[in-house]
């Protein structure tokens, strides 16, 4: 099922008070090796949300979203430079995990559990405006999704029409993810025309006055 956005109650916080809250957790502190820092960018008039994994090892030392190889290769599929990736009131990202969660055998490890209940719903209440996720990898997909990316990345992603306009699923743009690229062509045929395309038009709808 899609994910259904909320009406704030008066009572809870704003979203400035919220983000602070974010920030200051330490519910993972035991768990985590370089220890927490989450990594968030949200701003109410945001348009476009990009929910991904987890920050990796270089976005923790620099506390900046998408800091690294996969987040030029991300900007560039959107069709986007650092000044508007970076701008809050344009573009909200909210991974889900929001601190690093170090190595595994075979790279970054998930991103941890308690993340994404303890924040990620109360963060998309206070992002009335959102026209358009790009979710970015398994995590993301199956968390928005459920059922429907049951059969993994790469057919949730083939299968991008089905979850317009709310959503554009993603393969994650690391690096390491080369492979897929080169065997899956019509990726960067298909779907990056779209995702430009829609990107372009969200922006446009969100321009200043």
């Amino acid at each position: 099922m899609p994910y259904a956005f909320h009406d704030v109650p008066a009572t809870e916080p704003d979203l400035p008070a919220l983000l602070a809250q974010v920030r200051a957790c330490r519910v993972c502190a035991g768990a985590l090796p370089l220890g927490p820092r989450p990594v968030v960018q949200a701003a109410a008039p945001a348009r476009i949300l990009i929910v991904g994994q987890a920050p990796g090892a270089r976005v923790h030392a620099s506390g900046i979203p998408w800091d690294d190889p996969s987040g030029d290769r991300l900007r560039e599929w959107m069709g986007v430079d650092k000044t508007v990736f970076y701008d809050p009131a344009r573009i909200a990202i909210i991974p889900m995990g929001l601190c690093y969660p170090g190595r595994g055998a075979s790279g970054d490890l998930p991103p941890r559990k308690e993340c994404a209940p303890l924040w990620m719903d109360a963060l998309l209440a206070r992002l009335p405006r959102v026209e358009l996720t790009l979710l970015v990898g398994q995590y993301a997909q199956r968390h928005f999704l459920g059922a429907a990316a049951r059969e993994g990345v790469t057919a949730t992603v083939a299968g991008f029409a089905a979850h317009a306009p709310a959503y554009l699923p993603l393969p994650h743009p690391s690096p390491r993810n080369q492979g897929w690229f080169k065997h899956n062509a019509w990726f960067a045929q298909d779907l990056l025309p779209v995702l430009r395309g829609r990107v372009a038009g969200v922006l446009r709808g969100a321009a200043p006055d």
